[in-house]
């Protein structure tokens, strides 16, 4: 059961949430119901659509902390097509496209020209943020129009209709990495790059593909707080990128590449967002919120890690067990004439 638990990152993070919840709950009883479980999914949508993008991107052995900055972008671009009264639709096809090229040019420095991913999403991240700010002046964008609000207002169950788009996504992406081909190339290319492009694996359009979908996943996050708060200030987006490669590494992504499942994101992303719902339940200040979330993400990390350690020691020790037995009776046989290893005589 506990080496189950210690290879399966998904299923020990389920376990960790729910003691935590309970934990929570019994500090404050109102904090376990189904009111707070949606409350939790609905503040997580911007938080899963953009972690989902970079993953993608983890997956390749790359990085892209630009994603904040697309994400504030794309919503600018939304924000003022609406101000001068573009239909809701063109809008929105306005902020992904936004997003879409971002990704691209991202794509482009890294897949095509060579540049180190850190270092071109580093640079795109001033630049987009900049465009951001020459686009608004500075100043906020207010006043959006009501048809923008309704897509994050309740309707099914108190659930709003983002909800079920995100949900469409997360599926979509699931599947797509699980149970197919071009799934699995992307897998291939961040655990071997040498290796994928010897045996013919489009190691470049894979790599930009990744960082295109990583930018059109910032502005679908960038919709969705456009409609949430229904304003844009100046900071949109501002520092998420660092929680999302957070919530990626807490599910079991690597940054070494080639490792990770959507199942396993999704759930660390609720984690990580229930954490900011429980301080509320239990009147701790907002201002303790990055220093309660950094010190459970890493006490997570730190004791999965040890458990681990601890697992692996120990098959390796049974391992070694096991062998010095064989060992020993392979040399027994050897040194007993006319004993035959099937236990009969010559």
């Amino acid at each position: 059961m506990i080496r189950f638990f210690s290879k399966n990152r998904t299923a020990s993070l389920l376990v960790i949430s729910a003691v935590s919840f309970a934990l929570i709950g019994a500090f404050a009883p109102g904090f376990l119901s189904f009111a707070t479980v949606r409350t939790i999914l609905i503040n997580g949508m911007i938080m899963m659509t953009v972690s989902l993008g970079v993953m993608g991107v983890l997956l390749t052995r790359n990085i892209d902390v630009s994603v904040g900055s697309t994400l504030g972008l794309s919503a600018a671009v939304l924000g003022l097509l609406l101000q001068a009264e573009v239909a809701l639709p063109l809008a929105m096809a306005g902020a992904l496209a936004t997003g879409l090229l971002a990704g691209l040019l991202n794509g482009v420095l890294v897949a095509v020209i060579g540049v180190p991913a850190i270092i071109a999403t580093l640079g795109t991240l001033g630049l987009y943020r900049g465009l951001l700010l020459i686009l608004t002046g500075g100043v906020w964008i207010e006043n959006l129009p009501q048809s923008l609000k309704a897509l994050a207002s309740p309707r099914f169950a108190g659930f709003p209709i983002l909800i079920f788009v995100v949900a469409a996504i997360v599926l979509l992406a699931h599947l797509f990495l699980s149970h197919t081909r071009k799934g699995r190339f992307v897998y291939a290319v961040g655990d071997n790059r040498d290796a994928a492009r010897h045996i013919g694996l489009p190691v470049r359009h894979i790599e930009l593909s990744v960082f295109v979908f990583a930018g059109l996943m910032s502005a679908v996050g960038g919709i969705i707080f456009a409609a949430q708060i229904g304003f844009l200030p100046g900071q949109a987006g501002s520092g998420i990128e660092l929680r999302v490669i957070a919530a990626c590494v807490l599910g079991g992504i690597s940054l070494l590449g080639g490792s990770g499942t959507v199942a396993g994101l999704v759930v660390a992303v609720f984690f990580l967002t229930s954490i900011d719902s429980a301080l509320i339940y239990l009147r701790i200040p907002g201002y303790w919120n990055d220093l309660i979330a950094g010190a459970m993400l890493l006490l997570v990390l730190v004791v999965d890690g040890r458990l681990r350690l601890l697992i692996d020691k120990s098959v390796r020790a049974k391992r070694y067990a096991n062998h010095a037995s064989t060992d020993k009776g392979q040399s027994l046989i050897k040194a007993t004439p006319g004993l035959t290893t099937s236990g009969g005589n010559q």
